[in-house]
């Protein structure tokens, strides 16, 4: 049996945290006691600006009193009933508000807990809806190296994260992943970068090599945000969707992060102007006041599979215990009126271009070898220091200790700030990463 160091809070030691280095943390915790718009508050009460959304999750600013609200009350009215035969009317009022955001034709909603979820959930809709189609062969799917998919298993064949594969194996198997598109010819690219619509191209080489016929779908997230800000290159999507028509391959967008004005449009696919057939969704659909996913699928594919199913019985043999709880379909449904009242895409989309300014000035740093952007998200790549992603860390613990909350992959510094940043803060972020970027 274990025991703890001696320096470690015997309070602290029964939590085993995500994605952390628990040992590390609980001997030298950061932490956070309470939040307010752009702010997080540590316990002893010091102000650390929030870079990061929280984890690109909260759009509108922490603690919004009419999300609380209306958790609040929806708790005191009905706090839950099973979503399998029964339902609540404000889950079909949420799906009716998400597709006023939603690219046409992207119309039948179907509610999960999480970003993760949504892409498993994607993964069956394809299946299903290929099978009953007379197509039960398109087992495969394709995804792109440096890509971030949630964490089942689903997703963690999907993504394109190698330390999964070294801790789990290769999750499912028959998937097969395209080049990621960093490239050095588009360092310090502001936007979409020139250079990589050919790499859509490993599609079409999996097609020769698999058999077209044979794919289920695609899964790329528009703009990889997770591995530290991908934005596609000009024509790349536009390229996927033509291969995915001519071989009859359903495409999918993970717009977890891209999602909700993040790029400067209701979605990733408006910005770039390319229409998938599914897309996955989370995050700031509910401020990250409450847990909750979606996907959005083509009318066409519910029709398919609804259809094809009993006149009198289950159509889709899936869902989730708390798929659409009544206190997530509260919090979403705040949080749409927040999008409509306060114009918070039209916002990101304005604020857009000083805050990719503000972040690209960066580069004179000398730790900095690249910076990348696109809407409201941006990267900083730090030179590596010995192994990779040490300098990253500790960079982390810097920021913390500067009052800058941001999200990190590796050496990748991932600046992703609500949305309703305004001058100030945008100068106060810049002002302390580029201290600690100094300081490196």
């Amino acid at each position: 049996m274990g025991h703890a160091e001696p320096q470690v809070a015997a309070t602290l030691q029964p939590y085993w945290m995500p994605f952390s280095p628990n040992k590390e943390f609980k001997a030298e915790p950061r932490m956070f006691s309470r939040a307010k718009g752009m702010y997080f508050y540590t316990p002893e009460g010091k102000e650390v600006i929030d870079a990061s959304a929280g984890l690109f999750c909260v759009a509108a600013g922490h603690c919004r009193e009419e999300i609380a609200r209306a958790v609040y009350e929806q708790l005191q009215t009905l706090d839950f009933t099973a979503p399998f035969l029964r339902a609540h009317p404000k889950a079909f009022e949420l799906a009716e508000r998400v597709t006023r955001y939603t690219p046409a034709g992207l119309n039948r909603v179907f509610f999960t807990n999480s970003g993760s979820e949504a892409v498993d959930t994607a993964m069956k809709m394809a299946l299903a809806y290929h099978r009953v189609k007379g197509q039960a062969q398109r087992q495969l799917f394709v995804a792109r190296e440096r890509a971030y998919h949630g964490v089942n298993m689903g997703g963690v064949a999907l993504a394109g994260m190698v330390n999964n594969r070294r801790a789990y194996g290769v999750g499912l198997a028959g998937v097969y992943h395209m080049r990621h598109t960093a490239l050095a010819e588009n360092r310090f690219a502001k936007g979409q970068p020139e250079h990589g619509a050919d790499l859509a191209d490993d599609l079409q080489r999996f097609c020769n090599l698999y058999g077209g016929e044979n794919i289920a779908a695609v899964f790329v997230e528009p703009a990889a945000g997770s591995f530290g800000c991908l934005p596609p290159p000009m024509g790349y999507l536009n390229k996927l969707r033509q291969i995915c028509d001519q071989h009859g391959i359903l495409l999918v967008f993970d717009e977890v992060i891209t999602g909700w004005g993040r790029m400067g449009a209701n979605f990733g696919a408006q910005a770039f102007g390319v229409t998938p057939d599914l897309l996955t969704m989370a995050k700031a659909i509910t401020n990250g006041a409450q847990p909750m996913g979606a996907v959005a699928a083509r009318q066409d594919i519910y029709d398919t599979i609804t259809e094809a199913g009993p006149a009198k019985g289950v159509e889709f043999f899936h869902g989730y215990t708390y798929s659409a709880h009544p206190a997530s379909c509260a919090a979403g449904l705040a949080m749409m009126d927040i999008f409509a009242k306060e114009r918070l895409i039209e916002r990101a989309a304005a604020m857009s271009p000083k805050f990719i300014d503000a972040i690209h000035a960066l580069r004179d740093c000398g730790v900095v070898t690249d910076v990348r952007s696109v809407g409201m998200m941006a990267a900083v790549d730090v030179a590596v220091d010995g192994t990779p992603g040490a300098r990253g860390h500790e960079a982390q613990k810097r920021l913390y200790d500067a009052g800058l909350n941001l999200k990190s992959t590796g050496d990748a510094l991932i600046i992703a700030p609500p949305l309703v940043m305004e001058d100030k803060h945008l100068d106060e972020i810049t002002t302390k990463l580029r201290q600690v970027l100094q300081r490196l």
